[in-house]
Formats: C-alpha cells, sequence, structure tokens
C-alpha cells in the first residue's frame, strides 16, 4: 500500500507471543498425537468404488470391520456415490515373506468382493497397493528433502545477504512447516506425498517473499542516513506492504477455488497451501524481521566495502602532472 505508515515493530512482542502459542501448540500436537500418515507412508492399498444410490461412509466402514478389515477410513469422493477407501496393512497367516507380500497386494480385490456381496452393482474405479517399504522410504526420502531444502535456503542466504537474514529466513521457514504440521497433526488430516509436495512449494513461497522484503531493508539501511533500525525495518515492510499482499491474496484466491472445488484428492495439498501462505506471508513480516532485531542488526552490517586505494608510505598519495605535448 502506498503509503501506509504501520507500526509493525511495534506489535512484534505480541506478535512473538502468538508465534510462540502457536508453535508449542504444534510441538504438543505432534509429540502427543503425531501426524495421520496416508496410505504413501505406511503402505496399504486405496479402493475407489461407484455405487448406484447413496450409502453412509460409516455403514461401509462398519460392514469391512465385521468381514475382518479392521483400521480402514471410508469417505466419499467427489459425490455421495463414490466412496474411496483407505485400508492398512491386515495380519495374514502366511509366514513366507512372498506369500505375505501377494496377500497384501490383494487385499483391494478382497475388500472389493466383500463390498459387492452386500452392494450388489458396485462398480471399482480403482485400486492401488502401497508396500511398507516403499512408504518407509518415502517418509525418510520426504524428511531429508524438508531439511536439504532449509540448509541450502541457509547458504543461500548467507552469501545473498549477511548472517542475520540467514538466520531471520531460516528460522521464519521452520516456523511455517512446524504450524502448517501442527494444524495436520492438531485435526488429523491425512498428510500424504500430496501435502509433502505443498510443505515445500510454502518453503519456496515463504522464502520469495522473506528474499524480498530483505531486499528492501538491506536497501534503506544503506541509503537511509537516519532512523534506528526499528525505524528502517518499519520504512521497508511498509513500502513492501503492497506487493506482499498483492501476491497473497492472488495466490490465495486460487488455492481456495481448489480447496473447495478440486475434490478430494487434492484437498490436502490446497489446504496445506492455503495455511502456508498466510503463515508464510505473517513470517515474512513479522518473525524473519523480528530476528533481525533480536541480532542487533545495524548499518555498518550491510554497508559495501569501499577499495582500498595505494599511497605513499606517508599516507600521502602520489600527484600525477599532466604535460602538454610539445609542438611540432
Amino acid at each position: 500500500m502506498i503509503g501506509s505508515k504501520f507500526d509493525f515493530m511495534g506489535r512484534r512482542k505480541v506478535a512473538t507471543i502468538m508465534s510462540g502459542i502457536l508453535l508449542l501448540a504444534s510441538v504438543v500436537s505432534l509429540s502427543f498425537s503425531g501426524l495421520n500418515l496416508g496410505l504413501d507412508f505406511t503402505g496399504g492399498s486405496l479402493v475407489e468404488v461407484g455405487l448406484s444410490k447413496e450409502v453412509e461412509p460409516e455403514e461401509v466402514r462398519r460392514y469391512l470391520t465385521g468381514q475382518g478389515f479392521t483400521n480402514g477410513t471410508v469417505q466419499t469422493f467427489g459425490s455421495n456415490t463414490e466412496l474411496l477407501i483407505r485400508m492398512p496393512p491386515q495380519p495374514s497367516d502366511a509366514v513366507d515373506e512372498a506369500e505375505i507380500a501377494q496377500s497384501q497386494a490383494q487385499l483391494g480385490d478382497n475388500i472389493f468382493q466383500a463390498l459387492l456381496t452386500q452392494y450388489p452393482g458396485m462398480v471399482l474405479r480403482q485400486s492401488n497397493y502401497v508396500g511398507p517399504a516403499v512408504g518407509d522410504e518415502l517418509a525418510n526420502d520426504g524428511g531429508l528433502a524438508l531439511l536439504t531444502a532449509l540448509i541450502v535456503v541457509m547458504f543461500y542466504i548467507l552469501l545473498r545477504f549477511t548472517k542475520q537474514f540467514s538466520v531471520g529466513a531460516v528460522v521464519a521457514l521452520a516456523h511455517d512447516v512446524i504450524i502448517v504440521l501442527g494444524c495436520f497433526s492438531l485435526f488429523q488430516w491425512t498428510f500424504d506425498l500430496t501435502v509433502l509436495a505443498a510443505l515445500l512449494a510454502v518453503i519456496g513461497y515463504s522464502l520469495n517473499d522473506t528474499i524480498v522484503v530483505s531486499d528492501r531493508i538491506r536497501e534503506n539501511f544503506r541509503k537511509l542516513r537516519r532512523g534506528s533500525p526499528v525505524d528502517i525495518i518499519n520504512t521497508s515492510l511498509n513500502q513492501t506492504l503492497g506487493r506482499t499482499l498483492v501476491t497473497s491474496m492472488t495466490t490465495l484466491f486460487v488455492l481456495l477455488a481448489l480447496l473447495f472445488a478440486g475434490g478430494e484428492v487434492i484437498r490436502g495439498f490446497a489446504s496445506a497451501l492455503s495455511i502456508g501462505v498466510l503463515i508464510g506471508t505473517y513470517s515474512s513480516i513479522y518473525v524473519a524481521a523480528n530476528v533481525l532485531l533480536v541480532m542487533n542488526i545495524s548499518r555498518e552490517d550491510l554497508l559495501v566495502p569501499e577499495p582500498e586505494q595505494d599511497g605513499n608510505e606517508d599516507g600521502s598519495y602520489p600527484c600525477l602532472l599532466y604535460t602538454s605535448p610539445s609542438p611540432r
């Protein structure tokens, strides 16, 4: 907003308390409730079926439990006559590992056959199986991808700006990721590969916003000769506020459209990104800038060093004489 004069840093203590509460709630929920991991990470079968009439998902879940398929989830998918069934690996009487793997791979077909006897006319849309070993590998690779992204960001900001900006950016990104994970843990939304992709996208989005704000803060520290660090950061935040809000709102409009009209498959992705955009906009204003003040950033930290000039031993510089060319 052109000409805005909001005192962002004047409310930094309130923002710090709010961030602390959100982080504490997220960590507590993740510690005690954990994430509701999808089949991408835990392994199991995903079965999508179509019915000729509406059936309550809870009724289908109770029927499957009575047939020996336990700990599964059933939900509508797109319409009330489409059901999505997620079933973790089930106990098996087989002893050989190959037989166990084969029985688990046939789990989706067994579920469909059991439902077909109860609901004639049911149509199988798709049946997918993910093995536990693949799920563990995906979980490890996903965690490694998040950690690698944060480390690379820290080194990039360190080379692009200074250590204060580097620490501020990484703290803001970690802040965003933990709160998004906390929301998924608190509400027990399914955490699958699409949500992991959304977390990586949140890191990229929040980083882009943080770099724009940081670049303006560095520019103003070098350009403005008067004013405390708080005043200069406030000025910088107000100057970039319009760009920040326009970018965030346009992105959020698209994500809300995906969230409400994109269907069940993309719901987790849209939810994670929507929360990430809101938290990322907040953190680029308050968290990253607040860390700069905590680390006592000053104008001297951002000044461009002037090149040294060679002089005489006594500190004087040689005088260059100009002589006109002799006439011919």
